[in-house]
């Protein structure tokens, strides 16, 4: 068994990673953002100014936001200036009415709200938010983390400046980490410390099954689980039921649904995707609380492992990662070892390494149910004990060196691709 210290830190790091979110988390941080300079300068701003990395504008382009029934950034900011409170963290928008959507899309035809790219930054993930009323000005910035505010200036006086001081979540990064590590935590914890796991089982489960009822983005998890062509081709199993039930969950949230949901290392697509394959194999067949939360640890701890690597903002969909951890935890579901939880990964890393991020949207869909039938595919081979050798592409020996192979790829040999997937998006002609 770990020990006590070593698991208090890892079981801390689960609790800054793993926590509720309300809509897409990029538009999101960027209203917690908003919200926080807004409550600085003590009154509602006559001018907003906000200054965007590239990944973080093209992460909110395409999305729905929480009770609005509209798209992208400025409603966002709107909203994080009437009604946002940086108490609640990536929840910030919880307190949202239609009242305040109306005075929003005032706010917005009115011009106040002015965003772009922010030029000469290396961070992925950067926000920068400047409020201003009369003669009072604030800037706040959150950077490295959804969360992460580094610093607050109002009328030329810092209030904080935490940008060379470190944070929690980069000092969450020196927990170290390896893929051994993260199946012993999950497998050899005692269970009432890592029992709080189950929450994500609730939220996430719950938006899909909201899901099912509505019509939302492109309605791929109702269709999924209701159309009787599809059932006549795929069947009704465990193996539909896990797709139909995390592309419902995306759904949901990528349409902007005011429904809460566990995300993972900042995302709620992630979150979903770690969850509702170990949630819904794990029930399908009958196994035992004790071994979904050990499944649902070791799945949601496998993603922040890698995301540790990877950065929480990269070219690489986020679904391969949570994908990855799933297939962990399908793979422990399904009796496996260490060196069939090992074998999976490699499998996974072999198949869908290069996914593109193509920015937060109702696609997303899409993507998950790609990431996540490529995981159950993953754990039956390991099960079989078939595993992609290291004579084979990028694969290595050591499952390690194997992530810190994906991890490369997506954060340093991707970096022009996500400068043309952003460029393109930001060109193309649409009707």
């Amino acid at each position: 068994m770990i020990p006590k210290n070593e698991r208090e830190q890892i079981i801390a790091l689960i609790h800054r990673e793993v926590v509720p979110a309300i809509g897409c988390t990029e538009p999101i941080a960027v209203a917690l953002c908003t919200a926080r300079a807004t409550e600085t300068l003590g009154r509602l701003p006559e001018r907003i100014s906000v200054s965007l990395s590239a990944n973080i504008l093209k992460n909110a382009m395409g999305v729905g936001i929480p009770g609005t029934d509209m798209i992208g950034l400025p409603i966002a900011v709107a909203l994080g200036a009437l009604v946002g409170k940086s108490e609640y963290g990536l929840e910030v928008l919880k307190d949202s009415s239609p009242e305040a959507v109306e005075k929003g899309r005032k706010m917005v035809d009115a011009n106040v709200i002015q965003i772009s790219l922010k030029e000469g930054i290396e961070e992925k993930l950067y926000i920068e938010v400047t409020c201003e009323n009369g003669g009072d000005k604030v800037t706040a910035v959150i950077s490295g983390g959804h969360t992460n505010f580094i610093y607050l200036e109002k009328n030329g006086e810092v209030l904080f400046d935490g940008r060379s001081s470190g944070s929690a979540e980069a000092d969450a990064e020196e927990v170290d980490l390896n893929l051994r590590k993260v199946y012993d935590f999950a497998t050899t914890t005692p269970l009432d410390e890592i029992r709080f796991i189950l929450e994500a089982r609730r939220l996430n489960k719950q938006a899909a099954e909201r899901s099912f009822k509505e019509n939302y983005g492109h309605e791929l998890g109702r269709i999924l689980r209701d159309s009787r062509s599809e059932r006549s081709i795929m069947g009704n199993n465990t193996f539909t039921h896990i797709l139909s039930y995390t592309s419902a969950a995306c759904d949901a949230r990528m349409a902007g649904a005011m429904i809460p949901v566990m995300s993972n290392s900042g995302s709620g697509n992630q979150g979903i995707a770690a969850t509702l394959p170990v949630v819904v194999y794990a029930e399908d067949n009958h196994k035992s609380e004790e071994q979904m939360i050990r499944a649902l640890v070791l799945s949601h701890l496998t993603a922040i492992y890698i995301k540790q690597n990877l950065g929480k903002l990269s070219a690489l969909c986020g679904c391969v990662v949570a994908a990855t951890g799933s297939s962990c935890g399908i793979t422990y579901l399904m009796g496996g070892g260490y060196e069939q939880v090992a074998d999976a990964v490699q499998n996974m890393i072999a198949n869908i390494t290069g996914m593109i991020c193509d920015g937060a949207k109702p696609s997303c869909a899409l993507k998950l149910t790609s990431g996540v039938s490529t995981a159950v595919l993953s754990a039956i081979l390991a099960m079989e004990g078939q595993c992609v050798t290291s004579v084979e592409g990028i694969i290595e020996n050591d499952v390690d060196l194997s992530i810190r192979n994906l991890t490369q790829i997506g954060s340093k040999g991707m970096s022009e691709t996500d400068k043309m997937v952003l460029d393109i998006m930001t060109h193309k002609h649409c009707d």
